[in-house]
């Protein structure tokens, strides 16, 4: 028996027409409803009233702010849905009148106005921004989902200049080792800073995403350290002193500090280790149907390049390459995708990063072994997503 044909059909009437082709009719529906237009410009663009619901601070949540990776369709976080992560909240600094201050084992103590700065040779980079919490457990108590787990984390195009430039400015003095980063906030949050990292791919910034930073974001100017913690890219940078040795600040003995197993403390651990996660399908999404589905995610690495991602749906018995994107640049978010054919019965998923330098993305056993229990800081460990008969995806390891 011939199975009926429920569409309507329709004649399509092609005129010949030098140059192009016209069609004098469309398939009933075709292209869904019409809506009637509405001539309404706002003075500054926003997304559709249909995309309302990703947000980077859901209703009852509070601070932070947290990136909604799951929505996130490229490397480039938009500069509305980036983490936010303050220590005493937001000062309000006019750009006419903020300095920064360079000062300290230097030959020439220089303060720098914002358009001084706007002078030099600029430049634009692609990187991904973390905080050293990001992952650790805790987290995940706000709700469900990888904006939870993961979304202390963004990717942005930074626009600035190279920091060296200002440090020539001043003159560095010979036993001039670290340097000082202070913010302008309330803590006046400071952290140590090897000089070696500064002369290197340090940024003073105050661009993102082709426009000026969001107050947030440190506005007028902040340092982006890539690779680094987030800790350590001061927001609304007013002072640089150039020192012999770390100066062991709150911020970076009482914080952003980590007791091992043996007992003692582990200090300055900047970089940011190779980690990935799938974004989907994961946790607080649900499979309609059995059939084919994209796989995506994104890897990263303080390092460099991501070299490679693997993917495993036996919970990481055995692993297949993913397909990573050809806009890999060095620590910068990076996009995977892979096949994913489910047949509707319990499939446990898993991402591996692997850098340009070798490092391997660990498991949770691996970095307890390492670091010990109570991590709080730079968790990398492998994520793994269930995904259930009923198609609701959820944290394996839960």
């Amino acid at each position: 028996m011939e199975p009926v044909n429920t569409m309507k059909r329709s004649t399509f009437l092609i005129t010949a027409v030098p140059g192009a082709t016209q069609f004098a009719a469309l398939p009933a529906g075709a292209g869904g409803p019409r809506a009637p237009s509405v001539e309404l410009i706002s003075a500054y663009g926003s997304p559709s009233s249909f995309e309302r619901a990703v947000v980077r601070r859901p209703p009852g949540v509070p601070s932070p702010a947290l990136t909604p990776l799951a929505q996130q369709l490229g490397v480039i976080t938009p500069s509305g849905l980036m983490f936010v992560r303050n220590h005493a909240g937001m000062p309000e600094l006019d750009p006419r009148r903020h300095e920064l201050l360079v000062h300290g084992l230097v030959t020439k103590p220089l303060a720098f106005t914002l358009a001084d700065i706007m002078r030099f040779p600029s430049v634009e980079r692609m990187h991904f921004l973390e905080c050293a919490g990001n992952s650790a457990p805790g987290w995940q108590q706000l709700g469900e989902g990888v904006q939870y787990s993961h979304g202390l984390l963004s990717g942005c195009l930074w626009i600035g200049i190279p920091l060296r430039l200002v440090l020539d400015e001043a003159g560095i003095k010979p036993e001039a080792r670290w340097l000082v980063a202070e913010g302008a906030d309330g803590a006046a949050f400071d952290r140590s800073i090897p000089l070696a990292k500064a002369l290197d791919d340090a940024l003073l910034v105050y661009g993102q995403n082709g426009e000026m930073l969001r107050p947030e974001q440190g506005y007028p100017l902040r340092l982006i350290l890539p690779g680094f913690e987030g800790s350590t890219n001061i927001k609304w940078l007013r002072r640089i002193k150039l020192v012999a040795g770390p100066v062991y600040s709150r911020e970076e003995t009482a914080q952003y500090s980590q007791l091992q197993p043996d007992g003692k403390v582990r200090l300055f651990d900047f970089v940011m280790e190779a980690k990935s996660v799938i974004t989907s399908p994961s946790p607080a999404q649900r499979l309609t149907e059995p059939g084919f589905y994209e796989g995506r995610g994104f890897a990263w690495s303080g390092r460099g390049r991501i070299a490679r991602v693997d993917i495993s749906t036996d919970g990481g018995t055995t692993w297949s390459a993913a397909t990573v994107d050809e806009m890999n640049f060095t620590k910068s978010l990076t996009r995977f995708t892979f096949p994913l054919r489910w047949d509707g019965s319990p499939v446990t998923l898993a991402s591996r990063a692997t850098d340009e330098t070798g490092y391997v993305q660990p498991t949770l056993d691996q970095l307890v072994a390492a670091r010990g229990s109570g991590l709080r800081y730079h968790v990398n460990a492998i994520a793994r997503w269930r995904i259930g008969r009923d198609g609701a995806v959820s944290e394996a390891d839960a």
